[in-house]
């Protein structure tokens, strides 16, 4: 577990493709791949509704700082029903659009940004990765999230280091409601309004905006959601409501934050 190790697994792939969705994990391996034999590493990364403009801004501005040899594509997964339909298992008709459009623009060797720690979640995008042949340096040399993040900052990658968790908006969605790409913008809005409203002291924030069967639900911090008194979340939800598409009008709730809540695991399906 230590960088030593994941250079002698990333050296011994030869020409790699690193799928980079602008997260930490794979800005870093992106990073590490393209130091270690920029010749030899193509990065690419997927823009859709479900990942948001300043994902796609900081791949692009990482890109050029280090020099990368970038490809911009579209995977396509919303003309995929499957995937719209919003199943237990969506992320695997994700990743086999994004991997299959990976494939179609080089042969080289796919690799993820997945670690150890998504080994203990249900993850369906693993099988897509595993049937597309897709490699996980991460996995192979024993790093988790935070020896992730060390690595990240002994590249000197700065706030990058940092970044929360973001998954893609889709997930936001409660299983089985249909995911349309105007739900998608009106899900990033928010979570922008409600972010901008809350104290900008830097205090690291979990904001996330939930569409349920019962309606709009925001998700806060604890922190942040003592912050916002009955008055200000009257406001914050009548701004909300000026935003929303008509099919997810109605009253807006706020409640804490919890990881993962939107997914619904259906019987046959395991996550810890």
């Amino acid at each position: 577990m230590t960088r030593q190790d994941l250079e002698t697994v990333l050296s011994g792939l030869g020409p790699v493709a690193v799928a980079v969705s602008g997260g930490v994990d794979s800005l870093t391996l992106a990073t590490l791949a393209h130091r270690l034999a920029p010749g030899a590493a193509l990065m690419v990364h997927s823009v859709s509704p479900a990942v948001p403009d300043e994902a796609t801004a900081r791949v692009r501005a990482e890109g050029a700082r280090e020099g990368w040899s970038l490809r911009v594509i579209e995977a396509g997964e919303f003309a995929d029903p499957a995937y719209r339909a919003n199943p237990v298992n969506r992320c695997f008709f994700c990743k086999t659009n994004l991997y299959g459009a990976v494939r179609r623009v080089t042969d080289r060797q796919i690799l993820s940004g997945a670690n150890c720690d998504d080994l203990g979640e249900y993850r369906p995008g693993l099988d897509a990765a595993r049937e597309h042949g897709v490699r996980h340096p991460y996995v192979e040399a024993r790093f988790d999230k935070a020896s992730v993040r060390a690595l990240a900052r002994d590249l000197g990658l700065g706030a990058v280091a940092e970044l929360p968790a973001a998954p893609c908006l889709s997930s936001r969605v409660e299983t089985g409601i249909p995911i349309e790409p105007d739900m998608l913008g009106f899900i990033h809005a928010v979570e922008r309004l409600v972010g901008g409203a809350l104290d900008a002291s830097g205090a690291k924030r979990a904001v996330r905006c939930r569409v349920r069967a019962e309606g709009v639900v925001v998700e806060l911090d604890p922190g942040s959601l003592a912050a916002l008194d009955a008055a200000r979340r009257a406001e914050l939800g009548a701004g909300i409501r000026t935003i929303a598409p008509a099919r997810l009008a109605g009253p807006v709730r706020f409640a804490p934050y919890r990881v993962g809540s939107a997914f619904l695991v259906q019987q046959g399906a395991a996550r810890s």
